[in-house]
């Protein structure tokens, strides 16, 4: 096995929507320790411009390398979509996105070849889930709509809200007339509406989660890098460290509303110095 194969997997996000993606790893690849990284002080990264999304994101990245981790998995579409490859170059371990495995999916499920995808102003304009589907197959027209409200929303906790319920039902009424059979949750945060947005859509579209998705590429990464760890089985909650930018205690309490352990220990950092 190889020297490294024990050192953590870094995950970061804008906020609390990485924690979708945190919970599919831990499910599907259960000896692997990570370090989290949530930026909470500096959420929602979808409204803000390249450059800044670049910054922010070399900055977690040189804070993750501190924590001696072996790969670093991006949990956000937002900084997939603009920073993946300047993380590359930042750091010497092996970096995968949200956006390609979602896209690689969302191809496969569609009978149609009419696939929406939901996400925020950033990763829409940044064309990146279309690019990715039409390589694949440039029969199938792509649907982007930007949902911005969706992240404060559930950062707020507000998943079951009729407000919510309210400002998903404008979003995706475009969708609904464009006759999609196939819609990608193009934002870690919109796992947390699945019910609702599902409910919405109706039965006929069928949903994509690029949570799951990554956690499945990161595991055929890991071994294709001898880099996976064994079936040492580790004590949980010893595995997991937990970092933000702010409001540690909000962040735990949504992080224990949805990962199968219990986190008791989250530390604030300034990742400005990195």
């Amino acid at each position: 096995m190889n020297s490294n194969a024990l050192s953590p997997i870094g995950v970061f996000d804008s906020g609390v929507g990485g924690l979708t993606v945190t919970r599919e790893i831990m499910r599907q690849l259960p000896n692997e320790k990570i370090v989290y990284f949530g930026d909470t002080a500096r959420v929602p990264y979808g409204s803000k411009s390249k450059d800044t999304i670049i910054k922010y994101s070399k900055q977690i990245a040189r804070f993750l390398k501190t924590k001696n981790v072996k790969a670093i998995v991006i949990a956000c579409n937002t900084a997939s979509s603009f920073a993946l490859e300047e993380v590359r170059q930042e750091v010497d371990v092996p970096v995968i996105g949200v956006v390609k495995p979602g896209a690689k999916v969302a191809v496969s499920k569609t009978k149609n070849k009419k696939i929406g995808v939901i996400a925020t102003e950033a990763t829409i304009r940044s064309g990146l889930y279309t690019d990715f589907i039409k390589e694949q197959d440039e029969q199938i027209s792509v649907y982007g709509k930007a949902c911005p409200l969706f992240v404060p929303l559930v950062e707020e906790g507000w998943t079951n809200d009729p407000v919510t319920v309210e400002v998903a039902k404008r979003y995706l009424e475009e969708l609904k007339n464009d006759d999609i059979d196939t819609l990608v949750l193009g934002c870690t945060h919109y796992p947390l509406l699945r019910t609702m947005i599902g409910n919405l859509m109706g039965e006929s579209v069928t949903l994509v989660n690029p949570a799951y998705e990554t956690a499945v590429s990161l595991g055929e990464m890991l071994l294709k890098n001898d880099i996976a760890a064994g079936n040492e089985n580790r004590y949980a909650s010893e595995m997991y460290d937990f970092y933000v930018s702010d409001a540690a205690e909000k962040f735990k309490r949504f992080a224990n509303s949805i990962l199968p352990f219990k986190i008791e220990d989250i530390s604030q950092i300034s990742v400005e110095n990195y």
